[in-house]
């Protein structure tokens, strides 16, 4: 990948997540995970849209492990004696609301971005929770999750590479995916307890989770700064030029004024 497991790591002093004393707040991140996994037989969709045979391959053996990673997630549920909950409209909207247009949309937003988000959110329970079990399904988990990632990388370099007007197009829809993490971080942050050891981080972390995204965003060559570079009317252009472009759906009647006003 082009971000290191240690870029990737954030520091929580060592305070940790009880399976006993934190089974709710444990069982309702699973459902966000559970629910994420779910929506990824779309990966079948881009199968049949795969531009080559390198991309089908990798699509169908994607699609296996996303399966897979439905069952590990129940499993979960089950050990901490929970049932799946619905997933947050913002965790919809970041999985099924924003469904890519083109394959190149799906490897840098789903797979770069989105799968890269969930790989620090996976890092972070396995890095916290007191129970060897379950962090045991999760390491094995994050390896696939890594080769996830790293598959949207590099497809995405190439694309820009291949076609490089599509950077703008890759700017604005990922600076729509970053405001709506950090919505997701803050409706959260009200709903928990703030004398938590662990959830009190909660703020720093999700800053530290989109910071990193930045980063990645870089690395591809999506953007050629830092984004705190750009000015909010440069950040409403690339919105505004991104839905533009793309095919009428759900995620294209997103208020691109909003979020832009919205996003840092």
């Amino acid at each position: 990948m082009l971000l290191t497991r240690e870029e990737m790591t954030f520091d929580f002093g060592g305070t940790r997540l009880d399976p006993g004393r934190d089974r709710d707040l444990l069982g309702w991140v699973m459902s966000q995970f559970l629910y994420g996994e779910v929506t990824g037989i779309q990966c079948g969709h881009w199968l049949y849209q795969a531009p080559d045979l390198d991309a089908a391959r990798f699509f169908a053996r994607q699609a296996v492990e996303e399966f897979q990673h439905v069952d590990n997630f129940l499993r979960i549920l089950e050990m901490l004696g929970a049932r799946p909950a619905p997933a947050h409209p913002l965790v919809r909207f970041l999985t099924t609301g924003m469904m890519p247009a083109s394959f190149e949309e799906h490897v840098c937003l789903e797979m770069a971005m989105g799968e890269g988000f969930v790989l620090m959110a996976l890092y972070a329970v396995i890095d916290t929770l007191d129970h060897p079990g379950i962090r045991e399904i999760l390491l094995r988990a994050v390896r696939q999750e890594e080769r996830h990632v790293e598959f949207g990388e590099r497809r995405t370099a190439q694309a820009l590479r291949d076609k490089p007007r599509l950077r703008r197009r890759l700017l604005g829809l990922s600076l729509v995916s970053s405001w709506a993490v950090r919505r997701l971080g803050r409706h959260v942050r009200k709903r928990l307890p703030q004398d938590h050891p662990v959830l009190k981080q909660l703020p720093a972390f999700i800053d530290f989770t989109v910071d990193c995204g930045e980063l990645r965003l870089q690395r591809m060559g999506v953007a050629d700064r830092p984004l705190s570079e750009l000015s909010k009317a440069q950040k409403a252009s690339a919105i505004a030029a991104a839905y533009s472009s793309r095919s009428t759906s759900r995620s294209g009647r997103v208020a691109s004024g909003r979020i832009a006003g919205g996003a840092r």
